[in-house]
């Protein structure tokens, strides 16, 4: 089996709402991150409330652009593409690179699935002139086959397809799986039979890679310089939005006012400010988006620096207020 070196690689995660492709490309951007890469990350969701399952408008996405230098963008077109399932494929090829590589759960293609993802023939690689690779594995069923003594139920089982996805990508870029399950321990803590679950899911991927394909080529990105030691932290869009508020509030000498309610994926905002009350931060869950907008209004008048968020369709009722 070759290793090939690469500077750079963007890999994109792409499937159903419910499919765990967010938790999947944050810890293959994590695991990245620790062995010294550069990163950069693109989170895609759905604007449908509650989208079909399986629909085109249902399709989440999570990009991922690893670099052994410096990384300044979340990459244009990918050169892996996972799809989960035929409505991914159909809205997300144009993201990837001619030479790119496709894997996909070839258990989600059945007849009705290509019926919703709105496809008119029984092949949709060759509906979309597919010309990359293309890795069809039965994602769903080897995760039915390897939790089959869990004790969970079917549907608990198909959530941690996910995992399996992410062990084939950690397989094809010579990942240790070891952070990703320090990772998967601290997600479930709560949950350590779900944890255990989805800790099995990502080896048995990882070794599906190994075993089955060990004539597909694989990549490693070497770091080009030694990180300085000390203390990290990842930070994503809306922890330094967060961080930017406070510091804004602290520097107009007012205190920080945030009216919200959650929608994701803006809710992250509200849950990060909810910690800081020693900062003088006042944070309030309001009944609807057009309270919290007006709530932030009263507060502006109150003499906070005031402060709405939102995403996706809660920017329509934020303009009735």
């Amino acid at each position: 089996m070759m290793v090939k070196e690469l500077e750079q690689v963007v890999v994109r995660f792409s499937g159903d709402s419910g499919d765990g492709m967010q938790l999947a490309g944050n810890i293959f951007s994590n695991v990245s991150a620790t062995v010294g890469n550069d990163i950069c990350t693109f989170p895609d969701y759905p604007a449908d409330i509650r989208a079909p399952q399986g629909s085109l408008t249902g399709v989440s996405g999570f990009q991922v652009h690893i670099g052994a230098s410096k990384i300044f963008t979340p990459g244009d077109r990918c050169n892996v593409l996972v799809a989960m399932n035929p409505a991914a494929l159909k809205t997300q090829i144009k993201f990837c690179k001619p030479q790119g590589l496709i894997i996909t759960d070839s258990d989600s293609f059945g007849a009705k699935d290509l019926e919703k993802a709105k496809y008119t023939t029984d092949n949709p690689f060759e509906e979309l002139g597919v010309k990359q690779e293309v890795l069809e594995v039965p994602i769903s069923s080897m995760c039915k086959e390897s939790l089959k003594d869990s004790g969970l139920d079917n549907k608990a089982i198909l959530r941690c397809k996910n995992m399996f996805a992410l062990g084939l990508v950690c397989w094809l870029f010579n990942r240790n799986l070891e952070a990703a399950e320090n990772m998967l321990r601290q997600k479930f803590a709560k949950k350590p039979e779900i944890a255990t679950a989805n800790i099995k899911v990502l080896n048995d991927g990882y070794n599906y890679g190994a075993n089955t394909h060990a004539s597909t080529s694989t990549y490693k990105i070497e770091s080009k310089s030694p990180k300085a030691k000390g203390l990290y932290t990842d930070i994503n869009g809306n922890k330094a939005t967060s961080y930017g508020l406070i510091a804004a509030a602290e520097k107009a000498g007012l205190e920080l006012y945030l009216g919200s309610y959650p929608i994701t994926p803006a809710t992250d905002i509200l849950h990060e400010l909810s910690k800081h009350k020693s900062l003088g931060v006042k944070t309030v869950q309001c009944e609807d988006e057009i309270a919290g907008c007006a709530s932030a209004v009263g507060a502006a008048f109150a003499g906070d620096l005031a402060v709405t968020t939102t995403s996706g369709p809660g920017v329509c009722l934020k303009s009735e207020a």
